[in-house]
């Protein structure tokens, strides 16, 4: 089980949103690629970054920082946020993103999705974010009719390396994971998840750690290591010391 710290960025700076809503963020440094350096000292084995302009805006926005995170961190970086098309997705690896994130394109574009998958193997993830166990698009703005359940199920013949799945009405609250939706969409999905969303305590971290038998091989966490209600260190520490049985291993 892999825990990802989350470096979001929005007007050049590290902010955090909550529910995903625009108007509603905290801004924790000026500096992303200093958060993520320190994530990374911490013991971080992965960084989640994501270009909240870029989601917002449809386009790649924040790029100068994005190449400096990949530049200073030795460790993978999987980004998402305004990826919805070939040559974004291309530029992107060619910087030196170990995955692209795929959200809005994956829904509005499955073509995409099958194309990228097999252009680039092993480097595309989804990102299916969820309201009452409705897929939500464009930064979260537009909840669709779709349940990520059935949305999911081709991905594994697809080549897709693992889906990010978030309960947004826990996002940035801080108020603990949506542990049932989450193994709704483990069972279902056929490869390995993450999640995302409500995160705040090593409790959170224990509570999902028995999923890794249903799917889940990781956990991104976000506003709570910066407000302090999880460290990051210790947090890395009690799951090297407690493994558990994984239906997959995602590195």
């Amino acid at each position: 089980m892999i825990l990802i710290p989350a470096v979001d960025i929005k007007g050049g700076r590290c902010v955090r949103l909550l529910e995903g809503r625009a108007e509603a963020e905290t801004v924790f440094s000026d500096h992303p690629a200093e958060m993520a350096r320190k994530w990374v000292e911490a013991g971080a084995e992965r960084l989640h970054v994501v270009d909240l302009d870029g989601a917002f805006e449809k386009g790649p926005r924040n790029r100068r920082v994005i190449e400096e995170i990949v530049r200073t961190c030795p460790v993978p970086i999987q980004l998402g946020g305004g990826i919805r098309d070939m040559d974004t997705i291309e530029n992107y690896l060619a910087l030196g993103v170990t995955q692209v994130i795929l959200g809005t394109a994956a829904l509005k574009d499955p073509d995409l999705v099958r194309l990228a998958c097999r252009r680039f193997p092993g480097r595309i993830m989804v990102s299916l974010d969820a309201r009452d166990n409705r897929l939500a698009v464009e930064g979260w703005t537009e909840t669709t009719d779709v349940d990520p359940v059935d949305w999911v199920r081709p991905y594994p013949d697809w080549g897709v390396q693992a889906v990010i799945f978030t309960d947004i009405s826990r996002d940035g609250t801080q108020k603990g994971p949506s542990v049932a939706s989450t193994r709704r969409l483990a069972r279902a999905a056929g490869l390995p998840v993450i999640a995302a969303g409500g995160i705040a305590t090593l409790e959170d971290i224990q509570n999902l750690c028995p999923l890794a038998a249903d799917g889940l091989a990781g956990m991104i966490t976000g506003r709570a290591i910066y407000s302090g209600s999880l460290n990051l260190s210790e947090a890395l520490r009690w799951l090297k010391e407690h493994p558990f049985p994984e239906r997959y291993v995602f590195h």
